[in-house]
């Protein structure tokens, strides 16, 4: 999942950093996400209960929709990551 995410980012013009941070870092964060097996993409709303950006989501929107999208068709699989089943 997470290296699935990564790659939609890049493909849509987003720049990927991995890096370790502080997490007072992330207390400033216009957006943050989680991505794995069972989170999927799942959008983080508070850092030690500080809340985290105003509601408005677009990058973890637009993320998550194209994840989302491989599994309904609206997102094209060029990476071959799906086999069809039939």
């Amino acid at each position: 999942t997470r290296d699935a995410v990564m790659t939609l980012a890049r493909s849509r013009g987003f720049e990927v950093i991995e890096q370790a941070l502080a997490r007072e870092t992330l207390y400033g964060a216009d957006e943050i996400f989680l991505t794995g097996t069972a989170a999927e993409v799942t959008p983080v709303r508070s850092v030690d209960r500080l809340v985290v950006s105003d509601g408005k989501r677009p990058v973890t929107d637009e993320i998550q929709s194209a994840f989302f999208g491989l599994f309904t068709g609206e997102t094209r699989d060029e990476w071959g990551w799906l086999d069809p089943v039939e």
